[in-house]
């Protein structure tokens, strides 16, 4: 049965950082009623859709009373009397509505917050699990393996280690549950370890920030307790550098956090390096978001490693294709809020299954406690899921609900 949207209510809500973030609420004339959170990044794409904050001096400038007056206001007018199980319909009304290519009008929180609800109504009404929903018989659902930070790093981290992110990369285990419980033995490890080895140091989002001396170093860390815990051929190593972060466009060179200062040249030849030396199987963003070439290079120079586009491709439809056509990578990282609908991130993730494209879902640094990016790996058959560190509660809720999937259904 036909279930309509009644109304949509923004607020202004914290995420797990502290900062503003926006929640929309959504009711039905059926009585059908759901809310969506919706994450921020810190390391941020240029071509990312367009997060409105309201200036002044509330939340240093980082309020969201806008963008939730949006939800309540103008967005609420346009969706009611929708049916909810037109998904594309309605994110096409708040792509129109808004007007602009990067959702900067209404703002891509206000956006997308309307449109997770949305299909979480959706999925209510036809009486589904929310994954199954989005498969809608068309993707193929699978439980996805793990990817996970432990030890962090780059310019938004004060460890002083030259890149963002150090990986672990799970394989070969015979089911989810057994990837969560190696991962939470392995973290708790790693860290006793590193504090046996460097004393007190802070941690970034429940990753460490252990201060070692370079990638060689956290590797050799990280390595060394995998084969503590016996996983050493089920465990492998990811990188995430953030290279957009390290990119000095006035002299072409990338900085790293320990000072040394690469060509795109000298920085592949580092990677090349690292990989014939360590287990290391999947680099994300090694170059900056505009250099195509430096990325179809490194695909050709390490044809079996995962080369991840994040800031490059940021979810979109039309800077993936540039990426296939390109031979930039081969493989995706989907992060709802840098497109800003559901559709738009389902459309990306189509295009990058039938090119062959591994597709990663990610969540942001700055997350909420709503759990949609799991259903979403379910749902659309994602080799991967990148979820940090298992030790706070905003992403132990997508932990949890991955597990609580993972006994509803065999994959």
């Amino acid at each position: 049965m036909a279930d309509r949207i009644k109304a949509v209510y923004g607020r202004e809500i914290l995420n797990a950082n502290g900062k503003p973030t926006v929640e929309a609420e959504l009711v039905t004339e059926n009585g059908i009623r759901v809310s969506a959170s919706v994450p921020s990044g810190t390391s941020r794409g240029k071509y990312e859709a367009f997060e409105l904050y309201d200036g002044g001096e509330r939340f240093d400038g980082y309020g969201t009373r806008k963008a939730a007056a949006n939800i309540s206001g103008e967005i609420n007018g346009a969706v009611r009397g929708l049916e909810v199980t037109e998904q594309e319909q309605i994110d096409q009304v708040l792509c129109q509505l808004d007007g602009t290519p990067n959702k900067a009008r209404l703002g891509g929180n206000a956006i997308l917050a309307v449109s997770v609800a949305v299909a979480r109504a959706g999925a209510i009404s036809q009486g589904m699990p929310l994954y199954r929903y989005i498969s809608q018989g068309k993707r193929k659902m699978r439980m996805p393996n793990l990817i996970a930070t432990v030890i962090a790093g780059g310019v938004f981290s004060n460890s002083g280690m030259e890149f963002e992110d150090y990986m672990y990369v799970f394989d070969g285990f015979k089911d989810f549950p057994s990837q969560v419980e190696a991962l939470v033995s392995l973290r708790k490890t790693l860290e006793k370890n590193l504090r046996k080895r460097y004393g007190n140091f802070l941690e970034d989002g429940g990753a460490l920030a252990a201060p070692c001396s370079s990638s060689e170093e956290a590797f050799s860390w990280m390595l060394e307790t995998a084969r503590q815990k016996g996983y050493e051929n089920k465990v492998f190593l990811g990188l995430d550098v953030a290279a957009s972060e390290l990119f000095d466009s006035t002299a072409g060179l990338y900085e790293l956090q320990d000072g040394r200062r690469k060509t795109k040249e000298e920085l592949l030849d580092y990677y090349v390096e690292l990989c014939e030396k360590n287990p290391l199987i999947l680099i994300e963003d090694g170059f900056d978001q505009d250099d195509w070439e430096s990325f179809a290079i490194m695909r050709q120079k390490l044809p079996n490693i995962e080369i991840v586009g994040d800031d490059l491709f940021v979810t979109n439809y039309q800077r993936l294709r540039t990426g296939i056509q390109e031979g930039s990578a081969n493989a995706v990282l989907l992060k709802i809020n840098q497109i800003g609908t559901v559709s738009e991130a389902l459309r990306t993730n189509d295009l990058a299954v039938q090119n062959g494209y591994d597709v990663i879902v990610s969540l942001r640094s700055g997350e909420t406690g709503d759990d949609f990016i799991a259903d979403l790996a379910v749902g659309i058959g994602a080799r991967q899921i990148k979820l940090g560190s298992p030790v706070r509660q905003e992403r132990n809720a997508k932990y949890n609900r991955l597990l609580k999937i993972s006994s509803e259904i065999q994959i």
